[in-house]
């Protein structure tokens, strides 16, 4: 499955930690796949030419189909002047057109970075201005939101943005539609010199400023990602995915998700809606075998069940991951669902664990699994760096063949993620087991955890404080049985204001919509943490503990 290739590093993506030169070589030792994305495709278009690969709703495509459509658009975007190493703003609903453009880029290699139908003005102009975005790939209409109106604000700020793709109407930019019809004579299989070591896509990380964080996800490395997470599933001709959650999602999909299917030659469900009202009729029709939820879909859909809605007979795989899973839901999935549960803890930069299909009951309910590769490094530090046994809980760091050695030109964040001897420190706190499971405990950074969405608390507070009735405002974490975390603002104001005001604020300001407090606090003045001047960090660690114990529990979530 995998050959020894030697794969230089990008000009472009030189951040790697000091003395990286001491990681080990996971090019030479052969992890890494000698194959690109587009040529995955190719390979299962060859293998099932006349299977199902994607459906959509009433829509359906073979593998062949697929394979050939990717590349009359590919052929398109080449027309327009797009080209290896360009960047890309794509933002696209789950859809077969999300896939197409996914591979048609891949296959040209045009850099997508993967946006999430959630972000808005904010998240967007950050990622122009990080990465000189050339295109910008959306809708025309979604969730409220005019995205047309959006691209126009993008491409004022923005001169490098020349083109915007919008997939359904429009009478302002070019249409996604029109890229599959060049003439004949303009139309011709695009083939490239695209190779495993390019850069295929950027994934998001959230940060703890609001500045954006890319992961450079290469062809090689993110194929043996997929791969992994397929054999480990046993993936195989037979298995029908439901895409629920967000497809530009790490998780959706290349854990395995949808890619690994597609590399499988199963067929991939598209959801346009994650919930059991949408899905289970989607799982019934189409006898889906496997689909991944983050815990609070996980339990809506146990909570359809309880009132009376027929569980989804057809799904044997049932995979939870993006947040931790607590006990009590973890062992309510089999008898409710039907299904059988895989725990999966990972991370868009890199590391992926996973519970075995063989593994016993206790060890699914307990622990988040194990991680996919024998070359995985996990080591559990104290606050001083120092390794702890197992069985204690620690800050995680790890190093492996598939995660990165370093964020896209943010030479300040990876100056603080990665060790000197090439180890990512993601901020989470795990204990390992003697057996080399992970059990998640919570997170060290200043990021707030809301159903697997990552919201960064001074991102959302300098917002808060461009209103002018907002003095001061601290961003915290309120623990939620549903959710993991819920977010709570804790506003210092210096004239009566509404906590809908101020919500009205931030969406006028563009900040997505997951990002808003669920709760605002009004306080009379910050208790003081008896330092003296500290950190903001330590201020909001300082609220944490000594505002969330005092609240009163019949304050109702603002609206």
């Amino acid at each position: 499955m995998h050959s020894r290739i030697d794969l230089p590093i990008d000009s472009s993506l030189r951040q790697s930690p000091p003395n990286a030169a001491r990681r080990p070589d996971y090019q030479h030792d052969g992890y890494w796949c000698d194959q690109t994305f587009g040529a995955m495709l190719r390979q299962s278009a060859s293998c099932f030419p006349q299977a199902c690969a994607l459906v959509d709703g009433e829509r359906q495509l073979t593998y062949q189909q697929l394979d050939q459509r990717v590349d009359r658009l590919a052929s398109g975007l080449a027309h327009l002047g797009l080209s290896a190493g360009d960047k890309v703003l794509l933002q696209l609903p789950n859809s077969i057109e999300f896939v197409e453009m996914c591979f048609a880029l891949y296959r040209l290699g045009v850099q997508p970075i993967l946006a999430l139908p959630a972000h808005r003005d904010v998240e967007l102009a950050s990622f122009c201005a990080f990465a000189d975005v050339s295109a910008y790939i959306s809708v025309d209409q979604s969730e409220g939101c005019d995205f047309e109106a959006l691209a126009l604000r993008l491409q004022q700020r923005f001169p490098s943005l020349e083109h915007v793709i919008i997939s359904g109407e429009s009478t302002v930019f070019r249409t996604l539609q029109s890229l599959y019809l060049l003439p004949d004579e303009k139309h011709s299989v695009v083939e490239t010199s695209v190779t495993p070591h390019m850069v295929a896509c950027f994934q998001l990380s959230g940060g703890t400023t609001g500045v954006p964080k890319l992961i450079p996800r290469r062809h090689g490395e993110y194929l043996y990602n997929l791969k992994r997470c397929a054999d480990i599933c046993r993936f195989s001709s037979e298995t029908v995915y439901l895409a629920a959650l967000p497809m530009a999602h790490n998780f959706t999909m290349c854990c395995p998700g949808f890619m690994g299917t597609l590399y499988a030659g199963g067929c991939v469900v598209i959801a346009r809606q994650p919930t059991a009202e949408h899905c289970f009729p989607l799982i019934e029709r189409y006898q889906v075998t496997h689909t991944a939820l983050v815990p609070p879909l996980a339990l809506l859909w146990m909570e359809a069940v309880a009132l009376g809605r027929n569980p989804p007979h057809a799904l044997q795989w049932l995979q939870v991951g993006g947040a931790r899973l607590s006990y009590e839901a973890a062992r309510r999935v089999m008898p409710v669902l039907g299904c059988r549960l895989q725990q999966v803890f990972g991370m868009a930069e890199g590391l992926i664990c996973m519970t075995r299909p063989d593994d016993d009951l206790s060890r699914v309910l307990h622990t988040q699994g194990r991680p996919i590769s024998a070359a995985d490094e996990i080591r559990v530090v104290d606050e001083k760096g120092q390794c702890l046994p197992p069985g204690q809980v620690g800050q995680i760091q790890t190093r492996g063949p598939y995660t990165i050695q370093g964020y896209y030109r943010n030479p300040e964040a990876n100056a603080s993620a990665f060790t000197d001897d090439g180890f990512y420190c993601s901020g989470d706190r795990i204990e390992l087991t003697p057996d080399g499971d992970v059990i998640v405990e919570g997170r060290d950074k200043d990021l707030i955890n809301r159903g697997g969405e990552k919201i960064a608390a001074e991102e959302v507070e300098n917002l808060l404080l461009s209103h002018p009735a907002v003095v001061d405002v601290a961003l915290v974490a309120m623990p939620d049985d549903f959710l993991g975390e819920r977010a709570c603002a804790f506003v210092l104001a210096r004239e009566a204001v509404s906590a809908a005001a101020l919500k009205r604020h931030l969406s006028q300001q563009g900040l997505a919509a997951f990002k808003l407090p669920d709760r605002f606090q009004f306080i009379d003045e910050f208790p003081s943490t008896g330092v003296g001047k500290v950190s903001r960090q330590h201020l909001r660690a300082a609220l944490q503990q000594q505002l969330l114990s005092s609240l009163e529990p019949d304050i109702p979530v603002s609206s």
